[in-house]
């Protein structure tokens, strides 16, 4: 048998389906939530009617709009409208779906692909994806995190 590569036994190990031309599905093992690129998808499950299947699998903080001085405040503490909206949609919107989420006052929140590993969220032999570019940063921890590709893109790069 050829030796294979770390990211060839964790594409293969979480192939769901693979089409004909090349594209494939594969299972996520953990998926990393925060503010900035959350909305959107809450919004697609609920006009779908649809709630996440694994509840587990997803684990959501603040991160990209949390001022550095103040947290303790809370998210009226943030001064910009449109940062303090985001923060708050991404509370209701975890509280409605019930994904578990490190809000701003909680001393595990912070940078979404620190507190990833810092938390144990962030495994060796997982795959990992976020709504943000540096994602594949979990990469560092022998995981597969692939950073966000458009939808008519298909993964991996080599069948683009």
């Amino acid at each position: 048998m050829a030796a294979r590569t770390l990211y060839e036994k964790l594409w293969d190990s979480h192939v769901v389906s693979t089409r004909d031309d090349g594209s494939a599905l594969l299972y996520i093992d953990r998926h990393l939530v925060h503010e900035v690129t959350s909305p959107q998808a809450f919004e697609g499950l609920t006009l779908a009617g649809r709630t996440p299947w694994r509840l587990d699998a997803n684990l959501a903080t603040v991160d990209h709009n949390v001022p550095t001085e103040n947290q303790a405040a809370g998210v009226d503490a943030i001064e910009d409208p449109t940062s303090r909206i985001q923060v708050k949609t991404l509370d209701t919107n975890c509280d409605a779906f019930g994904i578990t989420q490190f809000k701003m006052a909680d001393p595990r929140a912070g940078i979404v692909h620190v507190i990833g590993p810092e938390q144990g969220a962030t495994l060796p032999g997982m795959t990992v994806v976020c709504g943000d570019s540096h994602t594949s940063t979990h990469g560092a921890f022998g995981a597969l995190a692939p950073a966000p590709v458009r939808s008519n893109m298909c993964w991996p790069p080599s069948v683009w």
